[in-house]
């Protein structure tokens, strides 16, 4: 895995190569280039290790993801802003089974750092909104709960916030 910015500098200097190709008639190789200039941009905004991570949750592969994500040594310099949102949300995920308090500065930051889909965002607020509940602060619970009803506009957590509330109701 690359910084960032190299993927950046990779992606420019292939562009140029492929561009001096073009001067000297040789379409068929700038193009290629051009396409290999074309994936480093695009690992510069999809990280490929929390692709990897990603589908190993899927799986529900929680240690192969955990491993995925301990590959990355510092988001700051590896990763943009919504990758790190990402990273967050999905260490949130990982520990939320074992220590809540940690997962709930996960959550909390990647929500600072802002998720690109309002379905994450609404299950990362949805988990705050029981570890919140947990900790008996059923204001602060109620009050994500909501925020995580709005956000649910395909009514993936309808469930989830129902059992959530009823719950509540016994505090």
């Amino acid at each position: 895995m690359f910084n960032k910015n190299i993927k950046l500098v990779l992606a420019a200097a292939v562009v140029a190569w492929a561009v001096y190709l073009f001067t000297r008639n040789e379409i068929l190789s700038g193009i290629s280039l051009l396409l290999l200039a074309g994936m480093f941009v695009l690992l510069y905004f999809k990280n490929e290790i929390i692709v990897l991570a990603f589908l190993r949750l899927r799986k529900q592969d929680f240690e192969g993801a955990q491993k995925w994500l301990d590959k990355i040594k510092s988001p700051e310099a590896a990763l943009v802003t919504k990758q790190q949102g990402y990273y967050n949300y999905l260490n949130g995920l990982m520990i939320s089974q074992t220590n809540m308090t940690k997962a709930e500065k996960y959550f909390k930051k990647a929500i600072k750092l802002g998720l690109s889909m309002d379905q994450d965002l609404a299950m990362a607020k949805l988990n705050l909104a029981g570890i919140a509940m947990s900790k008996r602060r059923k204001r602060e619970a109620q009050m994500l709960l909501t925020e995580a009803k709005k956000l649910d506009k395909h009514n993936m957590l309808t469930d989830q916030i129902r059992m959530m509330k009823q719950q509540m109701k016994r505090i």
